[in-house]
């Protein structure tokens, strides 16, 4: 007898031809929904840009990756997985945001600096491919010099969380986490000389909490000279920061009044670059894209996804999104987003 004659049994034949007719038919199908994807991106790209999408779709933050090195207790974008998009697929979705009107995008996280060399590349094609202003928002912990170097030239705003200038505040909020000795601030410092080094417009970011409201940041913020000082009222979202059952962190004990957050804003009147922004001028009014390049919808209270833009393109995700675009004006959402650049 042959050595294979018990493979060639007729119970294996069978088998054997159902992987045959298996890897067949998925030699037909898997074509078919790849030119069916390719089509549908090609349609979103080759279509005219509707005004109206392009008037929503002027700004845009992009979440690259959920992954963080701090653990902020009222964070309300949490590391609940570390994906992160390849840089093709990532540089495609810029495409078909450019194509449909955006002009700025800003690159977010949790910590996009965890991924230095894919949000470097971003930075670079989004200002010279796409010709977008480009933004960071970061808590300021993981950017170096040498990046500063290779890539700042194609970033116009860098944006630093900046809760407090107590050391003893940053650790309990949970930003930096080294106890008493917290160098947060110094860290921030040493960004905000970076900055200035690469003529980029820096800009700070402020939680407004119950374990910083009642603090003066006047005379640091005098000294810092923002750009732009946004301060944010605490926001708690389901499914991210409310204490559910799927939550990571539970903000609520961080909540503070409308009265609260009104007060730290009149303490800091003087500051003529702050922007006030308490939870009802928030929630809704910023175009958010996950790591997937996802719209999130924040306006039940929780962030629901739409489907990708690289599915479906960019006007029909955006329809998913509950993005408030005249609430995003009314905040001043289109501002000098442009730092001067010497030829």
């Amino acid at each position: 007898r042959s050595p294979f004659h018990n493979y060639f049994t007729s119970d294996t034949l069978r088998s054997t031809r159902g992987h045959f007719r298996f890897f067949e038919n998925m030699r037909i199908i898997l074509p078919c929904i790849i030119v069916t994807h390719i089509a549908t991106l090609s349609s979103a790209y080759n279509a005219s840009p509707s005004p109206v999408v392009a008037n929503r779709v002027k700004s845009v933050n992009y979440f690259i990756s959920r992954e963080c090195n701090y653990k902020c207790k009222f964070c309300f974008h949490t590391q609940k997985n570390t994906h992160k998009l390849g840089l093709g697929k990532a540089k495609l979705g810029l495409q078909l945001l450019q194509h449909s009107g955006t002009v700025k995008i800003n690159f977010a996280g949790g910590e996009p600096f965890l991924n230095p060399e894919l949000l470097g590349e971003l930075c670079k094609y989004a200002r010279e491919d796409c010709g977008m202003a480009v933004s960071i928002i970061s808590n300021g912990s993981l950017i170096k010099p040498d990046w500063m170097m290779r890539y700042g030239e194609y970033v116009d705003i860098l944006g630093v969380s900046v809760d407090s200038f107590d050391p003893a505040t940053n650790a309990a909020i949970g930003r930096g986490g080294d106890t008493d000795k917290n160098q947060h601030v110094n860290r921030m410092l040493k960004v905000r000389e970076l900055c200035s080094n690469q003529g980029i417009l820096f800009k700070m970011n402020t939680v407004v909490c119950s374990l910083n409201h009642d603090e003066d940041m006047n005379e640091h913020v005098s000294r810092l000279e923002p750009y732009r000082w946004k301060a944010f009222q605490c926001l708690i979202l389901k499914g991210e920061n409310a204490g559910g059952p799927n939550d990571i962190n539970d903000a609520r004990k961080l909540q503070v009044s409308k009265g609260q957050f009104d007060a730290f804003i009149d303490s800091h009147s003087g500051q003529s670059m702050l922007i006030p922004e308490p939870n009802t001028v928030m929630q809704n009014s910023y175009l958010l894209l996950d790591e997937e390049l996802r719209f999130l919808d924040c306006s039940e209270n929780g962030k629901v996804p739409s489907q990708s833009i690289l599915e479906v393109g960019v006007e029909q995700a955006l329809s998913q999104a509950g993005f408030d675009d005249s609430m995003f004006l009314n905040r001043g959402g289109v501002f000098d987003w442009t730092r001067e650049r010497s030829n």
